[in-house]
């Protein structure tokens, strides 16, 4: 009878500290840290959503950028704060990749942070050179199979996202390609254009989709899971070649150890954020578009990515500059 009495006890206390928890939060200001520079795509997310994130929350919310080492210095400087909710980390798939090009990256992905949920999703598209052969993928991938030497394909960078989906869409069709990195996603659009790579799989930017639309690039599809509001009307890449989806996805993450209550209480402020067709309206141009998801659904993207990018650095030998 005593155990029983000490069990019901226990659970009182937990549901107790779970509902303070819950309720105190926040009690502070918020940092959401961005490990990118300032005037980047995380950036400019969050300084859309952090003042109406902020307003239900009761509490100010505050930008911190920590760049440098592919995002690791701002990854750190979260996974070792307090586990509160006061401080979170907005990153993209960079987090989970950058581990696995570089041991001294300073963090674990998966064991030190406690996902909050996705906040958008930035699918990519396969562009090519007005020159080359196919008019649709079907056409584009059964013509480039039969160049002796492969194509060239820009990336924005060695270990770049764009250079990683590129080496699994080659092994997931057995086209030969030859990779050449430029610095930056701009250098990549006047590669393309100009001949000096026949493919390019990147993010949608405006200065690119100007590319396409004055008939300099052929747009051939987008790189997410079904039709994307982003490039309306644009086939997928996963209708030809089944299982391939490239999307850039940003979120928050929060330390290990951070109480189910205050993720749940920041999750549901990010869906009444995220809900807002204003907001939806203004990321749509920069190729983004709002993808609120559960923790558990974020956790789930972060595993699979995990396993999948190092299955292709490991099985192609990629490392980072």
């Amino acid at each position: 009878m005593k155990s029983i009495k000490y069990l019901a006890a226990a659970a009182a206390l937990t549901v107790g500290a779970v509902a303070w928890a819950q309720d105190t939060f926040p009690s502070r200001p918020i940092t959401i840290v961005v490990p990118y520079p300032a005037g980047g795509t995380s950036d400019n997310q969050v300084r859309m959503f952090k003042d109406e994130l902020s307003k239900l929350l009761g509490q100010p919310v505050v930008v911190d950028n920590k760049p440098g080492a592919s995002g690791a210095i701002g990854a750190q400087f979260v996974a070792r704060a307090a586990a509160d909710g006061h401080t979170l980390l907005y990153p993209n798939n960079g987090v989970v990749i950058a581990p696995l090009l570089n041991d001294k990256a300073g963090y674990d992905a998966i064991k030190d942070f406690k996902p909050v949920t996705q906040v958008t999703a930035v699918p990519m598209v396969l562009v090519t050179n007005k020159s080359v052969p196919g008019t649709n993928l079907s056409d584009f991938l059964k013509q480039a199979r039969q160049v002796p030497n492969g194509l060239l394909y820009a990336s924005a960078g060695t270990a770049s996202y764009g250079h990683l989906a590129s080496t699994r869409l080659g092994s997931m069709t057995g086209l030969k390609l030859q990779h050449v990195p430029y610095k930056g996603e701009a250098n990549t659009t006047l590669a393309v254009r100009t001949g000096e790579v026949q493919m390019l799989l990147t993010t949608p930017s405006s200065a690119m989709m100007g590319q396409v639309r004055e008939g300099h690039l052929n747009l051939l599809a987008v790189a997410s899971e079904g039709p994307s509001p982003v490039v309306p009307g644009v086939p997928t890449i996963n209708s030809v070649v089944p299982g391939f989806v490239a999307e850039v996805w940003f979120g928050l993450l929060a330390p290990a150890g951070t109480p189910d209550a205050v993720v749940n209480k920041i999750n549901a402020a990010m869906r009444q954020v995220m809900a807002n067709e204003e907001l939806a309206k203004r990321l749509l141009p920069t190729g983004a578009q709002p993808r609120v998801s559960s923790p558990a659904e974020l956790g789930g993207v972060m595993k699979r990515e995990q396993s999948d990018w190092r299955e292709i650095i490991t099985k192609h030998n990629i490392k980072a500059d």
